[in-house]
């Protein structure tokens, strides 16, 4: 089946500005840097996403997601949703067939796990939700087809997501996978990124030496 993944992008300099009180303008801009670059290379091992496709309007985020052989479409700015939608759209008219909607800010993502939901047993119309680590909101959506159902992330998404699917009478079903599990939104995220990426070895390359290089600035 014909997959593509989509990864909307806000601009660099308005992302994570909950993190505004531990991190520095610039701080916060190499970060999330680092952390898209991170989900550009783990998609790009993945081998049954024939396409990746980056939604932004921000020119380094397209020249970053340009240098991992990813398509750009332009974000007009009216939020993740919307930006998704752009997304599949445009994965839409090239003849795709199921679409995987990640965010940038889960620098943990491997392509093992993303394998595995790929390779989740579910009908020609369906509905993959990968929830984040407090079981409430929506860090991957898997659509077949890609527009079977439009993205509502956001606050309680994953169960918003489940009620939508069943009012369209679409197959839905919630899938757990760790490295998906964490999105970096607050400091609370950041501490545990920290806590995760010291009692591991390997992964998220970019984001672990960021991560390094700030905490060695700030010693």
């Amino acid at each position: 089946m014909r997959t593509a993944a989509i990864l909307p992008i806000k601009s660099f300099a308005q992302a994570k500005q909950r993190l505004r009180n531990g991190l520095s303008p610039h701080d916060r801009r190499a970060l999330v840097e680092a952390m898209f670059a991170d989900a550009l290379v783990a998609l790009g091992r993945v081998g049954p996403v024939e396409r990746i496709v980056v939604v932004s309007g921000d020119r380094v985020a397209q020249r970053i997601a340009g240098g991992y052989g990813a398509s750009i479409v332009e974000d007009d700015e009216r939020g993740h949703n919307a930006a998704a939608v752009l997304g599949i759209q445009a994965v839409l008219e090239g003849g795709i067939e199921r679409a995987l909607v990640v965010p940038g800010d889960c620098p943990m993502l491997t392509p093992d796990d993303l394998k595995t939901l790929l390779d989740y047993p579910a009908g020609e119309r369906s509905v993959l939700i990968v929830p984040d680590r407090h079981g409430t909101g929506t860090n991957g959506l898997l659509l077949t087809p890609p527009d079977v159902l439009s993205p509502s992330f956001g606050p309680d998404s994953c169960r918003r997501h489940l009620d939508e699917a069943s009012a369209a009478g679409v197959p839905a079903e919630v899938v757990e996978l760790e490295s998906l599990a964490l999105d970096i939104d607050t400091t609370d995220d950041l501490d545990v990124l920290q806590r995760t990426l010291e009692s591991s070895h390997g992964g998220a390359a970019h984001t672990r030496g960021m991560l390094s290089q700030l905490m060695r600035a700030r010693s």
